[in-house]
Formats: structure tokens, sequence, C-alpha cells
């Protein structure tokens, strides 16, 4: 039985607390064998993340508590950071270090097959990200529900849509996850970490174009439409709280047959005669207005929270059925 995944049972004297027989207490389930060993070999970067996800959280709850908006922007700019971070510091040197230091090949020679020590290391790991961004989602969902109409960040911004429900957990899981597979196939820390920097940053810019460009795409847009006019100082009618406005580029304006006029239409009237004058031979008769309400973005969160996951699960697949013949 290997000295990685195995205590020695017998010692000279009996230990305060035991019985005569001469063994050690044992240690009880789950702080043993192949999870502890994997804990303490990652302990300082497991504790790591989690306290500064404590002090996050505080730091948050703190703020929210007292009103406050100071510091809202930060925080949102180091969330959108955190995925980057945990892929480089946690996923990357995850078997990197093992591979390039030579203990993957004395863990293989022991008791413990390659497919338990690989899946052990995962789950550990992925229970780290998933505590630790599911309690700083928590935290910042519930500061920015307070601030909503506050702060210049609206549900369909990055800031908001990445940092809250369960897209920041996807998120930080594909990008450890791809580190992991990096570190696996370079099998040399400081170059894996390297690399694995450049894909994070990839990732997110990626994301963040599919959030602009496809993802909102797939809501249902509603209309407000209004037939009272549209006055000369082109006050807008108000939106449902949390609404995002869509047609900033698209016809705002709506006739009485129903046909949609630009934003330019009537833009040369100089005084309010005259533009009332020409809004009615334009047959202008108020308003069309079209958004996304709060009420879709639960729903998208978790749509793309699956693509993620999908994708780290395509990961997880391939460092089983191939990665673990490189672990030696």
């Amino acid at each position: 039985m290997s000295s990685l995944t195995s205590t020695p049972t017998t010692t000279r004297s009996t230990a305060p607390g035991t019985t005569g027989t001469g063994r050690l207490p044992q240690l009880p389930q789950p702080f043993k064998g192949m999870t502890w060993l994997v804990w303490r070999q990652h302990r300082a970067a497991f504790w790591t993340v989690l306290g500064a996800s404590a002090l996050a959280v505080a730091f948050i709850v703190f703020q929210r508590s007292q009103l406050h908006t100071a510091g809202y922007d930060s925080t949102s700019t180091g969330l959108r950071l955190m995925p980057i971070l945990l892929g480089v510091f946690l996923g990357a040197p995850l078997f990197a270090g093992d591979l390039e230091n030579g203990t993957a090949k004395l863990v293989v020679t022991q008791s413990a097959s390659r497919t338990r020590w690989l899946t052990t290391k995962l789950a550990l790991t992925a229970l780290v990200v998933v505590v630790s961004t599911v309690a700083l989602s928590v935290g910042f969902g519930w500061w920015w529900n307070l601030y909503d109409e506050s702060t210049s960040a609206e549900w369909t911004s990055g800031a908001t849509f990445n940092n809250t429900g369960p897209v920041p957990a996807a998120l930080a899981l594909f990008s450890v996850f791809g580190g992991v597979a990096i570190g696996v196939v370079l099998r040399r820390t400081l170059v894996a970490m390297a690399v694995t920097l450049g894909f994070t940053v990839v990732v997110q810019i990626a994301w963040s174009h599919f959030l602009a460009h496809f993802l909102l795409s797939l809501a249902s847009v509603a209309t407000i439409t209004t037939n009272k006019g549209v006055p000369f100082q082109h006050v807008m009618p108000t939106l449902p709280p949390g609404a995002h406005q869509v047609n900033w580029s698209t016809p705002p304006y709506i006739t009485g047959d129903g046909k949609l006029l630009g934003w330019s239409t009537c833009n040369e009237a100089q005084t309010e005669q005259a533009h009332d004058l020409c809004m009615k031979k334009a047959d202008v008769v108020g308003w069309s207005v079209d958004y996304l309400p709060i009420s879709q973005m639960n729903g998208l969160q978790w749509f793309s929270a699956s693509i993620l996951l999908a994708l780290t699960a395509a990961v997880t697949v391939l460092l089983f059925f191939w990665g673990r013949k490189r672990l030696a």
C-alpha cells in the first residue's frame, strides 16, 4: 500500500484517547484517502480563493447595507476578472505542476487509479469554484437589485449579466477546466499559465461578443405604442422598470396607418409650431418603442450558462478519455 494513500497503523506506544490496541485513531470520512491528499496539496490555493471571495462578499454586504453605490463599478470589473484569475492560478497549475516536478509519475504507481486521482482533483476544484462564484453572484445580484435604476449597468450589460445568476459559476468553470486541459497538454506550469491567460481573455472577449450580438436577439421584444402625438421636447413614453430599449437605431415614430418613421422626422423644425405642423403632415400619431423586459433576464442567463456548462463537460470528457493518458 502506498504511503500516499495510507497511514501507519501501529505505533510503539498508545496515543492518548485510544485503546490499547496500538492503533492510531482513524481520520473520519471524508478527510482521508485521495480527497484528503488532494486538499492538502492544493489547500493554499483553495483557501486563497475561498478567503478572497468571503472578503469580497463581506464588502458587498457592507456597501449594500449602508446604501452605498461607491465601489460598484470596480467590484463588477473585479468579478469579470475572476474567471481569468481562476483559470490562470488554479486551473493551469492543477496538473501541470505534478507533471513538471514528477509527482504525477509517483501517483500513478500507487494503488489509486489515474481516474480516481483525476476525478478527485477536478471535483474538489469545481466545488471551490462553484462555492466562491455562487456566493459572489448572489451578493452582487442583491446589491445590483437595489441600485439598478441609479447605475449605468443595465441587465443586458456584461457588468450585470455576467456577474449575476448562474453565469459567473459557469464561466469560471469553463475557464478553469480549460486551464486544466492546457496544463495537461503543455506539462509546464509557467507556460501553461501564460497560455491560459491568453485563452481566458479570448473567452471573455468572445463571450461579450456573443452576449451583445447573438444572445439578446433570442429575447422576445415587447413594444410600447402611443397615440397622443410626439411633443416638441420629444418626451418618450415611460418604459417598465428594468426595461432595456432596443430600437435606438430603428424608426421610433408611428403614423396613423401603422407605418414607422425614423428619428430624423421633422428634425429641421426650429419652433414648436413648425414641429407640430410637420408631424401632422407626416401623420405621426405617437411613439413606437421596442424594449426587452427584465423578466427575460433569468431565462437568458440559464440558457447561456447551459452553453458554458456544455463546453465544460466537453473539456472534462476530453480530460478523462485522452488527458488521463498524459498523467504520467
